[in-house]
């Protein structure tokens, strides 16, 4: 599907390329997620001094990208997109966003955490590196400590609610039996006794860090944090075009949301009574969690599942609706080692020294698993969603630069191609069986409910049911009433919504303009149009915002 032939490097490639160098160096978790290995020893600087320094390395790249020419249509859609996403920070800088950056699921309150997930365990070189950015982490703690101590300040602070979430999850990282401390203990037996009592006193001081963490969220944060869960109009059109790389009319799209959960709802019934004769959708949920035969118990069995589900989509996809190449017919099905109740991807290295792997973080306590409810999570994360998209643009490395192929694009481009991916499996005919297409509806629905949720609270709009506006409390019952998940799910679902405006959205905002998309090219191209060749590509760009691959496909 990517191109061999070898592009010659331009000045706006080395304007991207400079780029991924400045931000490894001035967020070395980044560099980690991509396999940049070079800073994986140390954090960024979160206090309010690196802030300034981030944000002046992102003016001067804009600057170096307003003299330059794009010499073709490669270069055209870096300086587009890379400068779109430069200003954008930019804007959000002056808006002081990063004062009140702090949320449930990405913040760096987890970013600091999480960055361990991804780093290389295998040997004691490794834990040197591990013990050293551990010895980091209280520095990176107190900085971030700092940014939002000047946000209380200047009267930027987030909303109560996040703040008493995320001291909740600080607290159980404080924990003498917490994550720090389990994470060294699966060290090697065989690493030196200095190493190891490093790594036993570094966990316990990056446990400390998140207890003064907690501290300050508890003692200084929440007294004076905002009362309210919305962020207004100003603030959410900021995040949306974020999110979305794309500029939306929000008021249609709300509208447009309410319409298509009517839609998902309408077509869960008519499956539901495939499924038993009469039913409702609740009944058939019901007969099918009382069906042993789709049932998968411990998490080794999810684990052996997926990968089954997995590699049989990468091998009969391959041989029939895409090109896939070598470096991306292996993906990694793993267990994550926290337990928060998130499914994700993480892509490969650009060496592919790591693999591209799906991790599902299972709540503690979860021991069974529907796989009629979780066919269409493989296909999301793995072929023909997360993984095909963002590992075909690490192999395009002859046509992309390193910013195009480790770095760019949006939440609605990666999300929406997934849920466009869903619906692609259903039309290929894998998920013929009802149970399997009441699954991938269970999800859609819930997508469809976040645009309403999100939009609802942080706009302030009137709700579905007319009864009057919406509120953050409102959000935790209109959700419940279309997901069929425990009430942890919900809780945990509704406060990142909350606390992270127009991220939800983008996900079936996204699908709704891949779809979009394809059928404007369909019509442009009439009998000509080929949607392998269109997968190609737009599949061949990489990551980008969704303005941009409009652009890009339909000139």
């Amino acid at each position: 599907m990517a191109s061999s032939e070898q592009r010659t490097p331009t000045d706006i490639d080395r304007i991207a390329e400079d780029w991924v160098d400045t931000i490894v160096d001035l967020d070395p978790t980044l560099g980690t997620y991509i396999g940049r290995k070079e800073a994986d020893s140390r954090f960024g600087d979160y206090s309010p001094e690196g802030l300034e320094r981030s944000l002046e390395a992102k003016r001067r790249a804009i600057a170096r990208l307003d003299a330059a020419t794009p010499v073709d249509d490669v270069d055209a859609v870096t300086l587009a997109d890379l400068r779109s996403e430069l200003a954008l920070d930019v804007e959000a800088h002056e808006a002081g966003l990063p004062l009140r950056n702090l949320n449930v699921i990405a913040s760096p309150a987890q970013e600091v955490r999480d960055v361990f997930d991804l780093m290389a365990t295998d040997d004691a070189d490794d834990w040197e590196i591990i013990s050293t950015r551990l010895d980091a982490l209280p520095g990176a703690v107190d900085g971030y400590i700092a940014t939002l101590r000047l946000g209380i300040e200047r009267g930027t602070v987030p909303a109560k609610r996040q703040v008493r979430e995320v001291a909740a999850q600080a607290r159980k990282l404080e924990r003498a039996d917490g994550f720090f401390t389990e994470f060294v203990h699966s060290a090697p037996e065989a690493l030196s006794p200095t190493l190891r009592h490093d790594l036993d006193s570094r966990a316990g001081g990056a446990g400390e860090a998140y207890g003064r963490l907690a501290a300050f969220l508890e003692g200084e944060l929440l007294p004076v944090a905002g009362e309210t869960d919305a962020v207004g109009r100003e603030i959410y059109e900021l995040q949306s075009r974020h999110f979305l790389g794309a500029v939306i009319d929000l008021d249609e799209t709300y509208e447009w949301g309410i319409e298509e959960l009517g839609r998902m709802v309408a077509e869960q019934e008519a499956i539901a009574r495939e499924i038993v004769p009469g039913a409702s959708v609740a009944e058939a949920i019901a007969h099918l969690d009382g069906d042993e035969r789709r049932k998968l118990h411990g998490t080794d069995a999810l684990q052996r599942w997926m990968q089954e589900v997995s590699d049989r989509a990468v091998a009969e996809l391959g041989a029939t609706q895409f090109d896939i190449p070598e470096q991306i017919r292996t993906l990694e099905c793993m267990i994550a080692p926290t337990q928060s109740g998130g499914i994700y991807y993480t892509g490969p290295s650009d060496d592919f020294t790591r693999p591209g792997r799906m991790w599902w973080a299972v709540p503690e306590g979860v021991t069974e698993f529907d796989t009629w409810r979780e066919l269409t999570t493989v296909y999301h994360e793995g072929v023909p969603g997360h993984h095909l998209q963002i590992g075909q643009a690490v192999v395009n490395r002859a046509k992309l630069n390193t910013w195009r192929r480790q770095l760019a694009g949006s939440s609605g481009h990666a999300e929406g191609w997934a849920l466009y991916a869903e619906r692609l499996m259903q039309d290929l005919g894998y998920l013929d069986d009802p149970a399997d297409r009441l699954g991938m509806l269970d999800g859609q629905r819930m997508r469809a409910a976040r645009v309403v949720l999100d939009i609802g609270v942080h706009l302030g709009k009137q709700r579905p049911d007319g009864n009057g506006a919406w509120t953050g409390d409102y959000a935790f019952e209109f959700l419940g009433e279309n997901v069929n998940m425990n009430q942890a799910f919900i809780d945990f679902e509704v406060n990142r919504y909350l606390g992270w405006p127009g991220q939800a959205p983008s996900y079936k905002v996204g699908q709704r303009i891949w779809e979009q998309l394809r059928d404007d090219a369909k019509r442009q191209e009439g009998a000509a149009f080929d949607i392998k060749e269109f997968h190609r590509r737009a599949l061949d760009l990489g990551g980008v915002g969704l303005d941009t691959l409009r652009a890009s496909l339909l000139g």
